[in-house]
C-alpha cells in the first residue's frame, strides 16, 4: 500500500513535538507531521478522501512500530 515509508524526529535530538514522515502511494509522494497525540498534519498534499482513513490507519500502525517498538 505505502511505499518507501520514512520517518524521523522533527528535531535531531529526538525531543518532541513529533516526527516527519514521507511515503509514496499510487506513484504520488506525500509528506506530513505525526504529532505525539496521534494527529497527522499533511504538509504537501493530503490523500484523496476515499483513501485517507485507510492511509492514516496504516501510518498509525507504522508509527507504533518505528517509534515505540524499535526504541525498546
Amino acid at each position: 500500500m505505502l511505499h518507501h515509508f520514512q520517518v524521523k524526529p522533527i528535531f535531531d535530538d529526538g525531543r518532541l513535538p513529533g516526527w516527519i514522515f514521507s511515503f509514496y502511494f499510487e506513484q504520488t509522494n506525500y509528506n506530513g507531521k505525526y504529532h505525539p497525540n496521534g494527529s497527522i498534519e499533511w504538509t504537501n498534499r493530503s490523500p484523496m478522501k476515499q483513501h485517507i482513513s485507510k492511509i492514516e490507519k496504516h501510518i498509525h500502525d507504522l508509527m507504533i512500530y518505528h517509534i515505540y517498538d524499535v526504541q525498546r
